[in-house]
């Protein structure tokens, strides 16, 4: 993949990694909105290349009555708004073959979901689109598994892939990051670590994931000085109100500081 050809991507010379940023799930155009017009003052501040994140739907929930989003159309649309508004690329997930056409009209990138990186036909939907595709790394695979979901998109034609580690099952409720993975995969395309989805504790008994945000910034940093070219994390005004993956996002006001302190530690990286 070649950042600089992510339409509308900036300061993609600066030699910082990259970051996907935004709320988990798209609950309303004022929300999304206020996230990236935040999240652009940091990252042009910073010279962070960055990309706003946000579901247009959430088919992966544990219980039937969970957000699941409030409509396809009306949140793409929203998304849309968000990049013309403020001249960023933006990424949704994906979830059906039928999705990939009908995000590609609105969004840049398009995310497999680490659940269904190896449905083929999801993938390749994604791929021939065009667009930049991002693979997350399924909980239940090794990095070395991840070469042949890469390959997939290059043998449509589609250079533009990345790989994104958000963490390895460990027991039933907790997630560990493997960071040898991140050497491992940066062979096969650029790589990115989700940071709030590695805190996940999924399969609690109240059907509502749990999550470890105090670690936030223990594992980003462990991910610049690894070497990963990117960093995705979920942020939210509102954490404990937020309709989707609230008990491990970042609470939007923590963001500058933690974005600044990894800064600093890749420009160190990058003196080596």
């Amino acid at each position: 993949m070649q950042l600089d050809k992510i339409p509308l991507i900036k300061h993609s010379d600066s030699g910082n990694f990259f970051l996907l940023a935004g709320p988990c799930a798209i609950e309303g155009e004022d929300m999304a909105l206020r996230i990236a017009e935040t999240i652009v003052g940091i990252t042009d501040k910073l010279q962070i290349p960055y990309i706003f994140k946000g579901s247009f739907k959430k088919a992966n929930r544990s219980r039937i009555d969970s957000f699941t989003g409030i409509g396809d159309e009306k949140a793409l649309k929203i998304l849309r708004k968000v990049s013309e508004t403020f001249g960023v690329p933006t990424v949704t997930d994906i979830h059906e073959r039928e999705d990939a056409t009908l995000a590609a009209e609105y969004v840049d990138v398009l995310q497999i979901p680490a659940f269904l990186v190896r449905q083929t036909d999801l993938v390749v939907a994604a791929a021939e689109t065009g667009k930049v595709v991002n693979l997350k790394k399924g909980q239940f695979m090794s990095p070395e598994s991840m070469k042949h979901a890469v390959n997939k998109v290059e043998d449509c034609n589609n250079e533009q892939v990345m790989v994104t580690d958000r963490g390895t099952m460990f027991g039933y409720q907790d997630m560990i990051v493997d960071f040898r993975g991140i050497p491992t995969m940066r062979q096969f395309a650029p790589t990115v670590l989700d940071v709030t989805h590695s805190l996940q504790q999924p399969n609690q008994s109240s059907g509502v994931t749990g999550g470890r945000p105090d670690m936030i910034e223990t594992i980003a940093r462990a991910g610049i000085a690894t070497g990963a070219d990117g960093i995705f994390i979920e942020t939210h005004f509102d954490p404990a109100n937020a309709k989707s993956d609230g008990a491990n996002m970042l609470d939007i006001q923590y963001l500058e500081r933690l974005l600044s302190n990894l800064t600093a530690i890749r420009k160190t990286i990058n003196s080596f």
